[in-house]
């Protein structure tokens, strides 16, 4: 109750100082302290309904404790009554519900995107809200900032997550018979071969969403751009490049399935969570963004991130840095000053530490003093090594039909250059829409 009191006191004062700096009273450009809410939420005595939506039902928990506590602080501090209506789609069908919301005028007021994916082109369509006045943009880290700013220089959300991945490895196993992280496609097999006498599945499995088999993507385009094809992105966006030009993805995809557990069509991600936190499997096509439900199911449980090998050559072995989950604040939101409060408060100096070490997140923000994680500090080996790239820009719409066409691909419904191709139309049909 004492951390609680001391909370309110703290954000109590901070309020009252902005108050009084509404947006004609400080420069005219709404920015106050960065560790407050907004200080433009009007007067007080009101009842509000705020709309989040945020596509990660894995930490429904969270969310409604984050929920919870901003509506204790806005009725504390500003004599508002908040209710926030918290919306948690799958990700695998959150991207065609926000753009159906929004198409027909019922957007959400907070809404989360990717920040490399899809946030520049909700820019470009006029959805987002600019938010670079906002106190929350004084405390983001400077590399951080840059995931979340547009090419003409506006901040229009703040990053939740930003991860180092590549593959998920049972530490535990490894060690056990001696394995050491492989560096190459044909290591790979090795370790698997090992594993595989030893009595241990090598992969885990989970296709049944297809976000996740579609992870092999960015990881091989990134790798294969980082080792040579440094232009693919720019020449897929001119409608000069092809898909056949990544087709060594398929050489690591194979392999994962061949050494991979049973049933993958009927396993999602908490499912496969729960399975490897079991050890049931030495490795998981995964990031650590699901390091809370893994270690939710076993607490004990020791992995690490390594850089998925792409082909024989390990320097094209690199860790994927990305900036994915961001918040937006909807351009047609009839409560701005909240939903921007809201979004200050989870990057507040009093609160933002707490909530990002509860969902297992990286620090975004100077605010943010916990202590870093076992698995981040596995990948932040590689970068400081210069072992990592920066998660390549490819349209979510393509992510989708990678999805789609390896799970087809791995139930023998589709060719290797039937999913290719249908990669290369998809891009086509985006850059037709948005160029």
């Amino acid at each position: 109750m004492k951390k609680i009191a001391s909370l309110m006191t703290s954000l109590t004062l901070v309020a009252a100082l902005l108050a009084g700096c509404g947006s004609g009273g400080n420069g005219g450009n709404g920015a106050s302290s960065p560790n407050s809410t907004d200080s433009n939420v009007g007067s007080g005595g009101k009842s509000v309904t705020l709309k989040v939506f945020i596509a990660q039902p894995r930490f429904k928990e969270q969310y409604d404790k984050l929920a919870a506590d901003f509506t204790a602080m806005m009725k504390e501090t500003q004599n508002t009554d908040v209710t926030v209506q918290l919306e948690l789609p799958n990700s695998d069908n959150a991207a065609q519900i926000l753009k159906t919301r929004l198409a027909s005028n019922d957007a959400p007021d907070v809404f989360s995107l990717h920040a490399i994916n899809e946030l520049p082109t909700f820019y470009k369509a006029g959805y987002l809200e600019d938010l670079s006045d906002q106190p929350f943009v004084d405390v983001l880290l400077e590399d951080v900032k840059k995931s979340v700013t547009t090419t003409d220089g506006k901040v229009v959300g703040v990053p939740l997550e930003t991860m180092s991945w590549g593959y998920l490895y049972n530490k535990d196993l490894f060690e056990q018979y001696k394995l050491e992280v492989p560096t190459t496609v044909a290591e790979l097999r090795e370790v698997a071969e090992q594993l595989k006498a030893n009595g241990e599945t090598p992969f885990l499995l989970s296709y049944k969403e297809a976000w996740i088999p579609q992870l092999v993507l960015p990881l091989a385009v990134g790798a294969l751009m980082k080792t040579g094809n440094e232009d693919f992105v720019d020449r897929m966006n001119k409608d000069e490049g092809s898909f056949q030009e990544m087709k060594e993805m398929f050489t690591v995809f194979d392999l994962i399935s061949e050494y991979g557990t049973d049933r993958a069509l009927e396993v999602g991600g908490d499912d496969g969570a729960a399975k490897f936190a079991a050890g049931e499997a030495a490795m998981w096509l995964q990031g650590p963004w699901y390091a809370e439900t893994i270690l939710k199911s076993n607490p004990d449980m020791s992995f690490g991130v390594a850089p998925l090998p792409i082909n024989d050559d390990p320097n094209a072995t690199l860790i994927n840095l990305s900036a994915s989950t961001t918040l937006a604040v909807s351009q047609a939101s009839k409560q701005k000053d909240v939903a921007k409060a809201f979004l200050n408060f989870v990057m507040s100096e009093e609160y933002s530490s707490g909530l990002f070490e509860s969902l297992m997140f990286n620090p975004t923000a100077t605010v943010h003093t916990y202590e870093s994680y076992p698995w981040v500090d596995d990948a932040t080996v590689y970068v400081k090594e210069g072992k990592a790239y920066q998660d390549p820009s490819i349209p979510q719409a393509v992510k989708d039909e990678v999805g789609k066409g390896l799970q087809s691909y791995f139930a023998g419904q589709m060719t290797q250059d039937e999913v290719l191709d249908a990669l290369d139309k998809a891009w086509k049909s985006f850059n037709k829409v948005n160029q």
